[in-house]
């Protein structure tokens, strides 16, 4: 007895959630107790409906209870710990929200270990004991615990499902073999499970080669992606110190030019100078003499005229004007020419031989130029195909899964998580990096030409996965006999010529994509600049008009 009264007890002071003893105990509304963390958990699950539940008796509140610890139960099962009450063994613990439960187990029911398939019920140890024991349960199907059971009776014979008919590809019971489903191709569901299994071991054989070839793939990526970043830092360094010298070499340029102009600007003051003190000299002379012969011209002895003038002394020789050789603001003009001449030929090597310094299919400092003829753009041309996996079942493809054709009917595509859902729209299975081009060719009344990243949703509200209406693709879109573009649900009306082609070119790291209308010649219709952050993937949408197709062109 005492030890029924512990065990009732424990089953009194735990958690029906944890079925643990009672942590920071609170009592709700109807008056059962949980622990504070399970019940609070448990509600937050039912925050969107806003409706809160008991998980015992599943009387529901709104709006969600505050909850407060019960401080009286909190302190009996602390007393009860303290008497060395434990939380129930774990091979006793009972069936909760998520479990399955023990079909024959009466009251609060116990968590079941297995189902059997031939009595359709689940047992927990205790229960499941005869199973082992008794010769008549020897040859039942024990497995692991299953909600689904109902699923192998016969809705329409009340039986258990034993056969399958494979001429309508389903599980049916004797009865079915014999009624409805008389003259069909039936055999036991274990002979087809047998085979099944057959071809799932080859599946997974299939598989498994798959992932060791893509592991190798990988590792080779990665060691691509190793030696392009030894590359790149070897020619990071390389040309620091090829541009260190250059500069170094430029410096040193600089300085003997400024040397020799400075050396030479000394010499032609020094030379200038000179000839100034020789000519402030000579005026100096002929000021005195002018002054002097002013004074004997004012004489008016005659004889003391005639006297003095043959005493004045001879002038000295003028200097030269041939010596004064003044060239207003070009004195450097020929080293400023010559430098200029440098600086011309330097820019001249840069712009033809820079191609041989930078890897033409890595432009790690220069973008190359947007091609401005077909013939340019058909060099970046890439083959595209449509990815099955991908298109939406009203879509059709055809012509190697380049082309796409809107069906009235729905096409029986296998289930795949790629597949889009709401828009019958299609992405390519090739991803595009780099610079690319391509074309779309369309008959009908309506497309979408677009790219996009590979998650980009596949199903959610209406504008997740329309192309051109997230921030995930970017579409041109004909309708009504107009283009427009549309990002992020952002509309630009497009004006250019109407052309069922259009030409599509990406230049991935330059961020740039543009549309062209494609017919005799090649008319620009919208660019973009923009920063892409991951690989893009081709895409059509074609709108709901039987028999509209979108092709991608083959162009080499």
């Amino acid at each position: 007895m005492a030890q029924g009264g512990v065990q009732l007890d424990r089953e009194t002071f735990s958690c029906s959630i944890c079925l643990d003893l009672l942590k920071d105990p609170v009592t709700i509304p109807c008056g059962h107790s949980y622990c504070m963390d399970c019940i609070k958990t448990h509600w937050d699950k039912e925050d969107e409906k806003k409706v809160y539940s008991c998980p015992q008796c599943r009387k529901s509140f709104t709006p969600r209870p505050v909850l407060l610890k019960n401080t009286m139960l909190a302190d009996l099962v602390e007393e009860l710990k303290k008497t060395g009450l434990q939380a129930a063994p774990a091979d006793h613990c009972y069936a909760g929200a998520e479990d399955v439960a023990c079909d024959f187990c009466t009251g609060r029911k116990l968590r079941a270990c297995k189902s059997c398939l031939q009595c359709l019920a689940s047992y927990c140890e205790k229960h499941l004991q005869p199973h082992y024991d008794a010769a008549t349960f020897k040859k039942h199907k024990l497995v692991e615990p299953s909600k689904k059971l109902q699923e192998n009776i016969c809705s329409r014979h009340d039986e258990v499902m034993k056969m399958f008919c494979r001429t309508d590809q389903q599980c049916i019971c004797y009865l079915c073999s014999v009624d409805e489903h008389k003259g069909h191709d039936t055999v036991t569901a274990a002979a087809q499970r047998t085979e099944r299994q057959r071809e799932l071991e080859g599946s997974r054989l299939n598989i498994q080669q798959r992932i060791q070839d893509r592991e190798k793939e990988v590792k080779l990526l990665q060691q691509e992606v190793e030696a392009v970043n030894g590359s790149a830092d070897k020619a990071v360094e390389d040309s620091e110190k090829m541009f260190t010298e250059l500069i170094r070499l430029m410096e040193k340029r600089s300085s003997d030019v400024k040397q020799q102009v400075r050396s030479q600007q000394k010499s032609e003051v020094s030379r200038v100078k000179e000839l100034q003190e020789k000519l402030e000299q000579e005026m100096a002379e002929l000021k005195r003499r002018d002054a002097e012969l002013k004074l004997l011209s004012h004489t008016e002895d005659h004889n003391q005229f005639l006297h003095s003038y043959p005493s004045l002394s001879a002038l000295s020789e003028p200097t030269h004007s041939s010596s004064i050789n003044i060239r207003p603001l070009s004195y450097f003009e020929d080293v400023t020419a010559a430098l200029s001449s440098v600086r011309d030929k330097l820019q001249d090597v840069l712009r033809e031989e820079w191609t041989n310094v930078s890897p033409t299919e890595v432009d790690v400092l220069l973008s190359a130029a947007e091609p401005t003829t077909r013939a340019g753009f058909l060099k970046y041309s890439q083959e595209i195909t449509l990815d099955p996996n991908t298109a939406h079942t009203r879509l059709l493809l055809s012509e190697g899964s380049r082309k796409a054709t809107f069906m009235k009917q729905h096409q029986s595509y296998s289930s795949h998580p790629d597949r889009f859902t709401v828009w019958p729209q299609v992405l390519s299975r090739e991803s595009l990096t780099g610079r690319c081009y391509w074309e779309v060719e369309w008959r009908g009344r309506a497309v979408h030409v677009a790219v996009a990243y590979k998650n980009i949703s596949r199903a959610g509200s209406v504008y997740e996965s329309l192309f051109g209406f997230n921030d995930k693709s970017w579409a041109l879109i004909y309708e009504q006999n107009s283009y427009s573009f549309n990002y992020n649900r952002i509309n630009t009306p497009v004006s250019g010529p109407q052309s069922s082609r259009v030409g599509v070119y990406l230049d991935h790291r330059a961020g740039i994509l543009s549309f062209y209308s494609v017919s005799e010649t090649m008319t620009l219709l919208h660019r973009v600049q923009t920063t892409f952050t991951q690989p893009l993937h081709a895409g059509v949408l074609l709108y709901c008009y039987h028999g509209t197709t979108a092709e991608l062109c083959k162009l080499k």
